[in-house]
């Protein structure tokens, strides 16, 4: 009975010790983290990101940039939000205009009318 008593009480040190190494998954990014002065770590400063474009009836445009919701008119940094599309927002600051895309590397193109296509095709 004490042999076993001592196996249990291995076997729940040794699991505590595992579980001690695991990463905790709910804990933000490294960047995101907080120092005690409470200034972000030191770490270089990101690309701006278009997440997201919020068009709202009677209400005013808005986007989401680097996780930080920006209104029409809004800044961004140095940088005042001046247009919101669809697909894109411009930014203007000291350094001229800069366009943000939600999808950077898809382009649009106009697809032919149908009717067109098929004559086409038929040739």
């Amino acid at each position: 009975m004490a042999r076993r008593l001592i196996s249990f009480g291995v076997g729940l040190a040794l699991m505590g010790m595992a579980q001690a190494q695991l990463p905790d998954p709910t804990r933000p990014p490294a960047n995101l983290m907080v120092t005690n002065a409470g200034a972000p770590e030191s770490a270089p400063p990101a690309a701006l990101t278009l997440q997201s474009v919020i068009l709202r009836k009677g209400g005013k445009p808005a986007a989401l940039i680097n996780g930080e919701f920006v209104e029409l008119g809004g800044k961004v940094g140095e940088a005042r939000l001046v247009k919101i599309r669809e697909d894109r927002v411009v930014l203007r600051g000291p350094l001229g205009e800069e366009t943000l895309r939600l999808t950077p590397a898809a382009e649009k193109k106009p697809v032919a009318p149908a009717g067109k296509a098929k004559k086409e095709s038929k040739r």
